[in-house]
């Protein structure tokens, strides 16, 4: 088996139905390829539909939500694929896409995980150019200044005149990652149950000297939180998530008094802004 696509699903049916169908067109006549399905224990009466629905796909029942990490390593552990493209379940996808992905990691030997460009449906494309979290990139308005700083240096590291180009990070909407390099690092760390365990296997992958890279010649679309904000709740879970991730990311990334002060830092920080908001929101009548 030549490349192994798996999907984490939280109750994001509408999403997953269309990415499914766009898998089904594909017709791959030079590459084998198997979809694998991780439902995080819906537990809504879908799973079996979607089952039965699309029968050439594995589909694997997790027995609790515990998590992306969870679901991608549960994903991988059934897979028989030498390369696996980890992929959301608000994206669509083409063959020219993975033939794109699976070549290109294949010819340039560097790479540790390859992503591709990603548009919305606005036909906007998402800013792929991530830096790893630091003390001073901590917050929106410290990254701005960094990038006004430093923008000189930025500009020749995201060169995207060239057919790839290559940010600290991607995010995990599309991770394509060879068997080899996905067991070198152990594979997802399920140490954060959503959000920055993306940015923790690119950390983990480049502190091993692989290259974390973007081609220009492949493009899915995604529409972003189709799967992450399906209703309010939802949305304030994961929101809060991002808040957990980030202090989980800073303890097992950063060190000493960088470590103590980034944690109170964030407190501080986030605690600030959402005072803030709280008490506009007297005046203005926000929910």
């Amino acid at each position: 088996m030549d490349v192994s696509i798996i999907i984490v699903n939280y109750r994001s049916w509408k999403s997953l139905r269309v990415c499914l169908d766009s898998i089904s067109k594909i017709v791959a006549q030079k590459l084998t390829f198997e979809v694998i399905i991780v439902d995080n224990f819906s537990d809504d009466g879908e799973f079996e539909i979607f089952k039965n629905k699309y029968q050439n796909f594995i589909f694997i029942k997790n027995e609790a939500n515990t998590g992306f990490s969870n679901g991608c390593n549960l994903g991988a552990k059934n897979a028989k694929g030498n390369y696996m493209l980890f992929l959301n379940a608000d994206t669509t996808i083409s063959l020219e896409t993975v033939n794109t992905l699976h070549e290109t990691y294949k010819t340039h030997t560097e790479i540790g995980i390859l992503s591709c460009l990603q548009i919305d449906k606005k036909n906007r494309f998402f800013n792929q150019k991530k830096l790893f979290p630091s003390f001073i990139r901590l917050f929106g308005i410290a990254r701005f200044f960094y990038r006004k700083l430093f923008s000189e240096k930025l500009n020749k590291k995201f060169n995207t005149k060239d057919d790839l180009f290559y940010p600290d990070w991607v995010t995990g909407t599309s991770i394509f990652i060879s068997r080899d390099w996905f067991e070198k690092v152990n594979g997802w760390n399920e140490d954060y149950w959503l959000y920055f365990e993306d940015v923790d296997i690119c950390k983990r992958i480049s502190q091993k000297k692989g290259k974390i890279a973007v081609t220009r010649n492949a493009t899915i679309f995604h529409e972003h939180g189709g799967a992450s904000r399906i209703n309010f709740k939802t949305e304030c879970i994961t929101k809060t998530e991002v808040i957990i991730s980030n202090h989980v990311y800073i303890s097992n990334h950063f060190n000493g008094f960088n470590r103590n002060i980034s944690h109170s830092f964030l407190i501080i920080g986030i605690l600030t802004e959402k005072i803030i908001l709280s008490f506009l929101s007297l005046f203005l009548f926000l929910i």
